[in-house]
Parts: structure tokens; sequence; C-alpha cells
């Protein structure tokens, strides 16, 4: 297991990066060596932040806590990943183990109006996968809303999203 740590607008000490790599290795017995994993420390108004990003054939995990102490917020981010992971375990292994992804497809957003001011634009990598897969992974990366091409839709782009009344919707696009 490869691990980056980075400091936003703070110096990591030595002692602080063995504890996080510490933490942080307890979750290669999950996946083993493959994952590359980011673990970023912050500090502001006095809160110590800790994130800690990695991606595993496909399926992404993130987490970040915040608290007073920066080990208690590795230590929270570390149980957060690893709640994700025993939360969805059976579903999990069975993503990672099939390898069900065929093919990467780059979908990137070139519309653009002059009216409006594009703040920020992100390529993104959809791979074919199941509406609960898409659920699955959107719930992973803590968002409300996920792009997938649909492998139930014969290979239609689609977009599940959280509603605020606490199911889940849709969107199809037709071509």
């Amino acid at each position: 297991m490869k691990i980056d740590i980075y400091g936003r607008k703070m110096n990591v000490s030595d002692s602080m990066a063995a504890y996080a790599t510490r933490k942080v290795e307890k979750l290669g017995k999950f996946f083993g060596d493959e994952p590359a994993v980011q673990v970023t420390f912050s500090t502001e108004r006095g809160m110590q932040t800790a994130e800690i990003a990695f991606e595993v054939r496909g399926m992404h995990f993130r987490a970040k806590e915040r608290t007073s102490d920066m080990q208690a917020s590795i230590d929270g981010a570390v149980a957060s990943i690893d709640r994700q992971i025993q939360k969805n375990k059976t579903k999990l292994a069975k993503r990672i183990r099939h390898e069900s992804f065929a093919k990467n497809i780059e979908v990137m957003d070139d519309y653009h109006e002059e009216e409006f001011e594009l703040v920020r634009e992100k390529t993104v990598v959809s791979k074919p996968m199941t509406i609960e897969d898409a659920i699955l992974q959107m719930n992973l990366l803590g968002h409300s809303f996920f792009f997938f091409i649909n492998t139930e839709r014969d290979g239609k782009p689609c977009v599940v999203y959280q509603r605020s009344d606490g199911g889940y919707g849709l969107l199809v696009a037709e071509i």
C-alpha cells in the first residue's frame, strides 16, 4: 500500500506521519498492497482535520474527520472508512472479485455558454455498473448524485441521486 501524506497550509511532523501510516495500513487487510492512499492534514480555527481518500478497482473511499486533536481525527477517519467497508462488505466483495468493468469511457462536459461563468471543469471516467452499484458508490463518496453508464439499460448514461424524501431517483439520458 502506497501512502502519500500531505499537509494543507501546515507542516506534518514525522511522528504524525508515522501514526497515520500505521493506522491507514490496517485498511490493507481488505485490499492488500494495491491501493494508493492519500492522507491530507489541515488546521482551521483550532480544529484539526484528517482526510483519507483512495480508489481500488473503481471503488472510491473517502472519509474526513474534524476534531480538536489530530490523532483523534485520524482515528475517526480510519474508523469511518472501516464502517463503510463493513456496512457494504458483501456488495464490495462481489464488486471487487468480479471485475465488472469492461472498458473506461471518458465523458467531458464541453457545453459552455458565454452568459454563464464556468467555475470548474472536471473530466469524469464513467464505468458501466448497475443502479445498485451506483447508489453504493454514491453513498461511499458521500455525494448527492452519481453519473454512470447503466448496464441494465443498454449502456445508457444515467445519474442516480438522493431525493429529499430519503429515497433515490434515476435520470436516464435519451440519445
